[in-house]
């Protein structure tokens, strides 16, 4: 095991924010993080990914264990159905980039996510119609304080709106360490959400692939959605509110054209970008933090935010959205 000391974060999250690690060190098997959990138990720990859905606002006093368990195998496979387990540490494009060119279908939907394998079930990621519950079969996952493995099955991971077990009921219990996917080997494509129909159209696509599909979600996202090698950021910072039916036709006689989208009878999902944009903060700056010029919903690092500077403006964001449609934005990046 190697420990670094006082080590530096800032290429180790996407918001780029500088802050240190008392500890840091890497593991790259179960054993080898077994090792590091026996050897190190009086420390403050936490397992780190991609860094691409976490906001640092302070220096970590404890020790930080990157995975970077990075193997993808096919592992099973039936009528319908191929199973692939991926390594916690496999970059998420790196895996859809897999099944995209093997035809697995499933994850296309997905395509461009930042963040690692490890993120997916406990964030319940999801895009364009799409949710990691749609496609996962199993984890494996290493309780920190019992040094002891466990298996988790779909149902056994409670998922929700960008929601599991592991964000809540379990945080900071579980190092994920592989994920498996129920993936299809005939693929069912979903391209209803959106504006992928349209990008598919643009590119005259006319016969649908998985790939085909992939590149529409990537030529949308890339079109509208800050790189975070170039600008700091980590993706959508809050969560799309759900309200209910009475409630959102009050607020569309208010505010015509709001954008909804139905989950059941009696709720709707309204996207808190729209939400913010009509307060007026797309485009926003404040010294080197602020909203994206096209998307609201991406709070950004320009250069030298520190964490507390886009914490402070996710705050005022959400206070503006609650005076003015009464609706209570709730962060999706954890804040450490």
């Amino acid at each position: 095991m190697k420990l670094t000391e006082n080590f530096s974060l800032k290429s180790y999250n996407t918001f780029k924010i500088d802050v240190y690690a008392k500890y840091f060190t890497e593991f790259f098997s179960a054993d080898d993080l077994s090792e590091i959990l026996e050897n190190r138990k009086q420390d403050h720990k936490m397992i780190l990914g991609g860094g691409s859905n976490i906001l640092f606002t302070k220096d970590f006093d404890g020790i930080i264990l990157k995975n970077e368990i990075r193997e993808i195998s096919v592992v099973g496979e039936d009528d319908e159905y191929i199973y692939v387990m991926a390594g916690a540490g496999v970059n998420w494009q790196q895996f859809v980039m897999y099944c995209v060119s093997n035809n697995f279908g499933g994850v296309e939907n997905l395509s461009l996510i930042p963040g690692n394998i490890g993120a997916s079930p406990m964030q319940n990621i999801g895009a364009y119609g799409v949710e990691i519950k749609d496609v996962f079969y199993e984890l494996e996952a290493l309780h920190i304080e019992e040094n002891s493995i466990e298996k988790f099955q779909n149902a056994d991971c409670e998922f929700g709106y960008r929601e599991s077990v592991f964000k809540k009921k379990y945080k900071g219990q579980f190092a994920i360490l592989n994920v498996t996917f129920r993936l299809r080997k005939n693929p069912v494509f979903n391209i209803s959400y959106g504006a992928i129909e349209h990008e598919l159209t643009k590119m005259k696509v006319e016969k649908l692939s998985v790939k085909a599909v992939s590149d529409a979600v990537i030529n949308i996202r890339r079109s509208k959605l800050p790189d975070p090698e170039v600008i700091g950021n980590a993706g959508s910072f809050f969560k799309n509110p759900e309200i209910e039916s009475d409630r959102l036709k009050a607020l569309a006689e208010k505010e015509p054209g709001m954008p909804s989208y139905k989950i059941n009878d009696n709720t709707f999902k309204i996207p808190a970008g729209f939400l913010i944009e009509k307060c007026g903060w797309k485009g926003h700056r404040k010294g080197d933090t602020g909203c994206y010029e096209k998307q609201a919903l991406v709070l950004v690092n320009y250069g030298q935010a520190t964490g507390n500077e886009i914490y402070d403006l996710s705050g005022e964001i959400k206070q503006s959205v609650l005076e003015k449609f009464g609706i209570e934005l709730e962060r999706e990046v954890n804040v450490v």
